[in-house]
């Protein structure tokens, strides 16, 4: 029945279809015209194939059908070609020796039908897509029916191991047309607020980021609400959730709100859309597309490209080997670090990395319009999924992360050193000047002799408010970080690839008290 096909087999139906009516219809000598075609069908085709020319047999049955058999008999008779059939066997026997030309012809008849009905279906599915709120949410309805029932959880429950690390961080995002931003804010923040979640989520008309904490029985009932909600169950799945330890405790409050961006990339969607990304790779493929480049990495003439997309803050403390990490403070400034570096990407095989997947969405695609490389890859479910599958893989050091933990460990590699001794250390603490809001990498050794700040700038800064409390206005960076180049230019040497894991130049600028290399070789092994 062609109810029985799914809106989106529509495309594959007619394939088949255009292949029945390639056939030569003349040629009498075939007994079964559609036997050479259904060998070179695929298996989903096959099966659509089989079912239409069951159906075609069964119809064309039908219509030897005599009307009102002898009166006494009760089975049903046929009658095709001045012969009478009393019996099912003989009737099926006679039409399949005798009428091949006819069910084809029916055959193709019944999967035309079949591509009428999807395609119809498939244009309904698609107006429900661009109005999502019909028959489920609407401006007027009320946000609490959106919410789950907690009745049968009591308080202590849903806060339980909040606040001793006993809790959950989730971490998702999906991209997704959403006509109405405003309305799923509030429901996204009443959502949160009922079941006690702290963290942060971002919604724009392209869909939905977000990273919450709280007790693991409130983050499973959040993924059920979100799976379960019409507007994202047919774009996420329970996989798309990575989990990691952790609570509310691990943000400061619940921010939720409307932007023009899920992730700011400084590009507005409609420019550069996350429609156009590049070739998802699984933790399993993209390990394996590491290993081949990390074999001919240090051969002249390579094609590939390791691309970290993340911060030079985050890509200090972990990383992949051999990759090239872009000396960039925002994801905003990764747009301009491209265009600087195009002729680095020509015709070369682009493998791209974040943290969850997010950036490389987009990312690649701005990679991907530019038209130069030859190919563009990303790591489906970003480092976090990786790791997962792959804790002593490639990924060494810590997996960096937005709220007050500032890492995930995975592994016991350590990749940075202490900005002051040069001590290998990967703990990140704000820098202590209060106008300050940099990392920095400071051992407990150098904290006890009170280098605490992220340079010297702001080391001296902080003795002269020491000294004198008065405090000057608040600002977001310090002059290290406002010296540091928005978007940085490899240094091209002989047609090879940058030296990304070593000093870039400059690096030191900041004073000679401080030791700030981000891009060190890995540790070598211990010899035992």
């Amino acid at each position: 029945m062609p109810s029985s096909t799914s809106p989106d087999q529509g495309d594959d139906l007619e394939a088949c279809v255009l292949r029945f009516s390639d056939l030569d219809l003349k040629d009498t000598s075939l007994i079964n015209p559609s036997s050479s075609i259904k060998a070179e069908l695929d298996v989903s085709t096959k099966k659509k194939y089989s079912f239409a020319k069951k159906k075609a047999f069964a119809l064309f049955v039908k219509t030897k059908e005599l009307p009102t058999p002898p009166s006494e008999y009760k089975e049903k008779w046929w009658k095709c070609c001045q012969q009478l059939f009393t019996d099912q066997t003989s009737i099926h026997r006679h039409v399949a020796t005798q009428h091949a030309d006819e069910i084809y012809h029916e055959t193709a008849s019944v999967l035309k039908q079949l591509t009428v009905t999807s395609s119809t279906s498939k244009t309904l599915k698609s107006a429900d897509k661009r109005n999502p709120f019909k028959d489920h949410l609407t401006h007027n309805h009320e946000v609490s029916a959106w919410l789950p029932d907690t009745s049968c959880f009591s308080p202590d429950e849903l806060l339980s191991g909040q606040g001793n690390g006993e809790g959950e961080v989730l971490l998702y995002y999906c991209y997704c047309d959403l006509e109405d931003p405003d309305w799923i804010c509030a429901w996204q923040t009443a959502l949160c607020q009922h079941l006690h979640l702290t963290g942060k989520v971002r919604i724009a008309t392209e869909g939905i980021n977000g990273t919450v904490g709280g007790s693991k029985l409130a983050t499973r009932l959040y993924v059920e609400v979100m799976l379960s909600c019409p507007l994202f169950k047919d774009y996420l799945c329970k996989d798309d959730f990575k989990t990691s330890k952790g609570g509310a405790c691990c943000f400061p409050e619940l921010r939720v709100g409307v932007f023009e961006e899920i992730v700011p990339m400084g590009i507005s969607p409609s420019k550069i859309s996350y429609k156009k990304p590049g070739i998802h790779l699984s933790p399993g493929e993209f390990h394996k597309e590491v290993e081949k480049f990390l074999s001919q990495a240090n051969h002249e003439g390579s094609d590939t490209i390791l691309l970290d997309c993340r911060n030079f803050y985050e890509s200090k403390i972990g990383r992949f080997q051999g990759c090239l990490a872009p000396d960039i403070r925002k994801f905003s400034y990764f747009p301009s670090y491209v265009d600087e570096n195009l002729e680095l990407f020509k015709e070369k095989r682009v493998l791209m990395y974040c943290t969850g997947g997010i950036r490389c969405e987009r990312g690649s695609a701005y990679l991907k319009a530019k038209g130069v490389c030859k190919e563009v890859f990303q790591l489906k479910g970003g480092i976090h999924k990786y790791l997962e599958e792959f804790p002593d893989g490639f990924y060494k050091g810590k997996l960096f992360v937005f709220d007050e933990r500032y890492a995930l460990s995975f592994n016991s590699d350590i990749v940075s050193e202490c900005s002051y001794c040069g001590a290998p250390w990967d703990q990140y603490k704000l820098c202590s000047t209060p106008q300050c809001r940099q990392l920095v990498l400071t051992c407990p050794a150098c904290q006890g002799q009170g280098f605490t700040a992220c340079c010297v700038t702001c080391q001296d800064k902080g003795s002269r408010q020491a000294a004198s409390p008065a405090q000057s206005s608040f600002k977001e960076e310090c002059e290290c970080t406002a010296r540091r180049l928005r978007a940085p230019r490899e240094l091209l040497q002989q047609g090879r690839l940058p030296a990304s894991l070593g000093p870039r130049p400059g690096d030191d600028e900041d004073g000679p008290c401080l030791h700030e290399r981000p891009h060190l070789p890995f540790p070598k092994p211990s010899q035992s």
